[in-house]
């Protein structure tokens, strides 16, 4: 990967094209270009920089809503994380690309924020539940990458963010301090909802017939939790006992639901129902938001409005 990585940039800078985004970054420039991989990242750092006070030009690399776990980058994204300012990522196994992207990096001053290196002491590995498919591609201690899904972890790396923004542009830190106190001020109040669905739930258990990335939700709120897959797995069949046993817990426990996530589809959710005395439970969707692009951003999609979405739906399956 580092000797293609390093053939795309030579190729790239031998055309002149040392650019992020569509922007010109050469010295002529004082864009500030800062470059999220996911949709969190990017929505955090467009809430702490608000109305923009800077000339600031923000980049989501998987901006027509690809997978985490599946992306590609093309030479055009390595080329855009190499010349920007400020580059934002996961760290987890399926950023493995970025390590050799940043060693051969045209901007040797760039800021790097690695999210699993910000939450040290409050990463997990990924996590195989009870009944679950064990996944043949998972590497044993591999850590579970969906960190943005616990409302606390998005608090702690926002804090980070702003750093880095503020190192960038002091003119404005006030500005960028203020909009990270009132966000995370909101942050705390949706927890705080959070924890009251959950401590007026008449029970505690979710169920998802798909893959699992919720497993920090869960924890920040003490929730258990069955499914088909891991978090990362690339698995789409589940196995006779997976389905058998998930079936059994609907009914032990006597579930108003079946999850999916919003990447998924309702194939194994049926089936799974099909095999209980309650087939006709409905099928709801929690919002891992690994398939967010631009076309939802343009929709009005923030991270705060989809952790809302995924409350009220959290409302139906803990009733």
């Amino acid at each position: 990967m580092k000797r293609i990585i390093r053939a795309v940039l030579s190729a790239l800078l031998a055309l002149g094209c040392v650019s992020c985004g569509s922007a010109d970054t050469s010295s002529s420039d004082n864009t500030i270009h800062i470059v999220t991989t996911i949709f969190p990242e990017y929505d955090w750092v467009k809430q702490i920089l608000g109305e923009n006070p800077a000339d600031m030009e923000v980049t989501l690399l998987m901006s027509n809503g690809v997978d985490l776990h599946s992306f590609q980058p093309s030479a055009k994204d390595i080329m855009t994380v190499s010349s920007c300012d400020l580059f934002i990522y996961v760290g987890g196994e399926s950023d493995d690309w970025v390590r050799d992207a940043l060693e051969e990096a045209v901007n040797k001053e760039m800021i790097v924020i690695n999210l699993l290196d910000v939450l040290d002491g409050y990463v997990r590995e990924e996590e195989t539940l009870d009944g679950m498919e064990e996944s043949e591609e998972e590497e044993e201690g591999a850590y579970d990458e969906h960190v943005w899904l616990s409302i606390r972890n998005a608090e702690r790396c926002l804090v980070s963010i702003e750093a880095a923004i503020e190192a960038l542009d002091t003119a404005h830190a006030e500005t960028y301090r203020a909009n990270l106190s009132a966000y995370i001020d909101s942050l705390k109040d949706l927890d705080q909802a959070y924890e009251e669905t959950v401590s007026e739930a008449q029970n505690d258990i979710l169920l998802f017939a798909d893959r699992y990335p919720f497993r920090y939700l869960a924890e920040d709120y003490g929730l258990t939790c069955f499914a088909a897959f891991q978090g990362c797995s690339a698995e789409t069949e589940a196995s006779f006992s997976t389905v058998t046993f998930l079936a059994e817990k609907v009914e032990e426990y006597e579930l108003p639901c079946v999850l999916i996530l919003e990447t998924g589809d309702t194939r194994l959710a049926t089936t799974i129902l099909s095999n209980t005395e309650t087939p006709d439970l409905p099928v709801l969707t929690l919002n891992s938001m690994q398939g967010v692009g631009m076309l939802d951003v343009e929709d009005g999609a923030t991270y705060e409005s989809l952790m809302e979405a995924n409350l009220e739906v959290l409302k139906q399956a803990l009733r």
